[in-house]
């Protein structure tokens, strides 16, 4: 391959990554744009990108409204309950399929992941009448106990990655005098940086954009997490769709920034830790 071709398929590989970036982006502008925009300018025809004028006063009639900070103090406390518990529970299970040797261990593996085709739907209506009969109704706890009793796909995620770490370090912590605790905690979790960074990313993502959990186990206005609070500002008769965009630009923002602060930390465990998977 000559040179000049070399180049030119550099910039159609650049120009494709851009275009796709752009499409990726343009909802977030456009969400930020209608958050901007006045009443009258959000169903004008052409519509506009840019917004004359500008009104940042969107955003403040939001705090002034609503309880911004205790609602987004809910749903970030359900993210760290629901995140501590799935790094728990997860590990825990992860390492017994992927360390210890047990009759019937994979059958029991087989069967967790069989649970993993079992639609959502099938157990909700099961888990709301225990929760409701054991007087959890209209508290966080539901929204999070789930999270100690381990995910399926979490725990298959996790047992990949141990699987690679080799067992003769193991060993040697043993020899050494480590038990159970000892050896995963100075052993095992170190090199399992990349991927308890990855469970803790999608158990956020999970719980922060839950809509249907809330909407089921919450009455409680106090309790409302962002997504309640987003549907709730839309009425029957109307949408202040320039304040809903606010919100809802408001909401996103905490994601990209545990993206990219995750993203660091997955790149900077695999260059440490040598993990090749």
């Amino acid at each position: 391959m000559t040179r000049a071709k070399k180049v030119m398929s550099k910039v159609v590989v650049l120009v494709v990554l851009v275009a796709v970036a752009v499409m990726m982006v343009f909802p977030l502008l456009w969400m930020l744009s209608t958050a901007l925009k006045p009443s009258y300018q959000l169903m004008q025809f052409p519509p506009e990108l840019i917004p004359h004028p500008a009104l940042w006063s969107n955003f403040k009639y939001l705090f002034a409204q609503y309880p911004m900070l205790r609602i987004f103090g809910n749903s970030f406390f359900l993210c760290a309950m629901n995140i501590i518990g799935s790094l728990i529970s997860c590990t825990l299970v992860a390492y017994g399929f992927a360390k210890y040797r047990a009759p019937g261990k994979n059958v029991l593996f087989a069967i967790l992941l069989a649970t993993m085709m079992i639609p959502w739907t099938v157990t909700l209506v099961p888990q709301f009448a225990i929760f409701k009969a054991l007087g959890l109704y209209n508290t966080f706890v539901p929204l999070f106990l789930k999270s100690f009793f381990g995910n399926a796909f979490l725990i298959f995620l996790l047992r990949q990655f141990m699987m690679g770490i080799p067992n003769e370090m193991e060993e040697a912590a043993k020899i050494d005098g480590a038990n159970f605790f000892q050896t995963l905690y100075f052993v095992i979790l170190p090199m399992l940086r990349p991927a308890l960074a990855l469970v803790a990313v999608f158990t956020f993502f999970w719980t922060w954009n839950d809509f249907i959990g809330p909407l089921v186990y919450l009455s409680n206005p106090n309790l409302e997490t962002v997504q309640l609070a987003i549907k709730g500002m839309q009425t029957q008769h109307s949408s202040p769709w320039n304040y809903i965009m606010a919100f809802s630009f408001l909401s996103v923002v905490p994601c990209i920034i545990v993206f990219f602060i995750a993203q660091r930390q997955l790149v900077d465990g695999i260059a440490v830790n040598g993990l090749k998977q």
